[in-house]
């Protein structure tokens, strides 16, 4: 006896009878839900096109310089030795999304993820312009090779190339200058083979995405939606039909009937092919598409909105709903200590970075009864501008130094290495005494533009 899950008998599922796929064509569809994705995916759109064009303090607002470990953000600027920070930015970016989705469900997926947001805000919509609406885009598909059917593919598949191409330019003037982008487009692909190799690959994968992967990259390769039975429970926002005010389906001519007239419109406008009236589902993305659907039917029946809506399973089923959760004052509790560990570790960051470093060789020399070390000071200024630094010695020691220069002027991100040579009289040499050097960026007396170094001060003995 062969078992057959129910979801492969609609007529809008991304999988057949027979276990292969079936080519989804959602439905066009209006309302408040799709008016407002629109919006956000535009607005995200110009965000990602427009931030490498963004200057901030005379840096993009996002530039990862790999090639010299430059890196700018909002403003601020990093090198490699801030690279542990990304720690915090990562499992930040995790926990925003795990509360998010216990408290509101998968609207990550339905109104910002970069697949939705493309693929929807801009793939699909080019294929309706240029294809037509769904039934028509059925019926040529299903119709054998014609001159209308061969051009309006051609060009739909050109206008994806392009675009991809376009994309894979805008995200790879993230890591190199905007500049230099241009000045690659211009030149040949030889001079640029890494740059150029890159470019064609991301092409090729938005491309083949886009234009046929598509839903397929939410089933099977993304885990969130395999993790969300995780991430929520009974009280979390989702897209729910509701089953006792819609069944039994059938006409609304016939009283005995739910609100549910069974017009299937839900199923032909989601992306994924699912039937939502089965319930709470792996495939849903949480677009809301099927809400403004129902409410669009429920209007021309005459009957109140909202047989699919957002709600809690609570809530659909009629039952208390609950605000305050266990769940949620776990991960309050693990926001409260990222948090602090966040403040903290950006707190310890400064606008430079220096510290003493000795030369390879013998630790110390005696000279002329002077025990001496040569040593050089590491030093990086990590400001988006010019800054200099002044270089003072602690003599409370007794060690004296020789300081070739106790001025430096540095570049952003620029990096240099002082000699200096330190001194004591061999009969002043003790254990526990120190170089100690303090180095201060002129115009910020605050706690971040004086640093303190210090290293032992080795001889005989010591």
């Amino acid at each position: 006896m062969t078992t057959k899950l129910p979801i492969v008998e609609e007529p809008a599922s991304s999988l057949r009878l027979d276990g292969s796929r079936n080519y989804v064509h959602p439905a066009d569809v209006k309302g408040r839900f799709t008016r407002l994705r629109y919006t956000i995916f535009a607005a995200l759109i110009a965000i990602y096109v427009v931030l490498p064009f963004v200057k901030i303090g005379g840096h993009p607002a996002v530039f990862m310089d790999i090639v010299n470990r430059r890196f700018y953000l909002f403003g601020g600027v990093f090198n490699a030795q801030d690279f542990w920070l990304m720690f915090f930015l990562l499992s930040g970016i995790g926990l925003t999304l795990f509360i998010v989705t216990a408290i509101k469900g998968r609207l990550w997926c339905g109104y910002a993820c970069p697949q939705t947001v493309f693929l929807e805000g801009v793939f699909r919509r080019i294929e309706r312009f240029i294809e037509g609406p769904r039934a028509q885009r059925l019926r040529r598909n299903a119709a054998g090779i014609t001159f209308d059917k061969v051009w309006r593919k051609a060009l739909k598949h050109a206008i994806y190339l392009v675009l991809a191409l376009l994309l894979s330019h805008v995200f790879i003037s993230y890591f190199v200058s905007l500049p230099s982008v241009f000045d690659m487009v211009q030149r040949s692909p030889a001079e640029h083979p890494t740059a150029f190799t890159w470019v064609v690959v991301m092409s090729g994968i938005l491309w083949f995405n886009f234009a046929w992967f598509r839903e397929q990259l939410c089933l099977i390769i993304c885990p969130y939606g395999r993790l969300q039975s995780a991430m929520t429970d009974r009280d979390t926002l989702v897209i729910g039909y509701d089953w006792n005010r819609g069944e039994p389906r059938g006409k609304a001519s016939d009283p005995s009937n739910g609100d549910c007239v069974d017009c299937k419109r839900c199923i032909v406008v989601c992306p994924t092919g699912i039937d939502i009236r089965n319930g709470l589902q792996m495939e849903c993305v949480g677009c809301a598409a099927c809400v403004d659907a129902c409410d669009e039917i429920m209007t021309k029946v005459g009957r109140d909105k909202g047989l699919v809506r957002y709600d809690s399973l609570n809530g659909l089923e009629g039952k208390e709903k609950h605000v305050a959760r266990p769940r949620l004052f776990f991960y309050g509790g693990i926001a409260a200590l990222w948090l602090i560990g966040a403040v903290f570790a950006f707190a310890q960051s400064s606008e430079f970075e220096t510290n003493v470093l000795r030369h390879e060789g013998v630790p110390f020399s005696v000279i002329d009864g002077q025990v001496r070390n040569a040593v050089k000071v590491h030093l990086v200024n990590k400001t988006s501008d010019k800054q200099t630094f002044v270089v003072e010695p602690e003599t409370e020691s007794g060690i004296e130094y020789i300081i070739p220069q106790t001025r430096i002027e540095l570049e952003s991100l620029g990096s240099t290495y002082l000699p200096i040579l330190a001194m004591l009289p061999a009969d002043q040499m003790k254990p526990g005494i120190k170089i100690k050097l303090t180095i201060s960026m002129e115009g910020h007396a605050e706690r971040k533009g004086v640093r303190v170094v210090e290293a032992p001060f080795v001889g005989p003995g010591s």
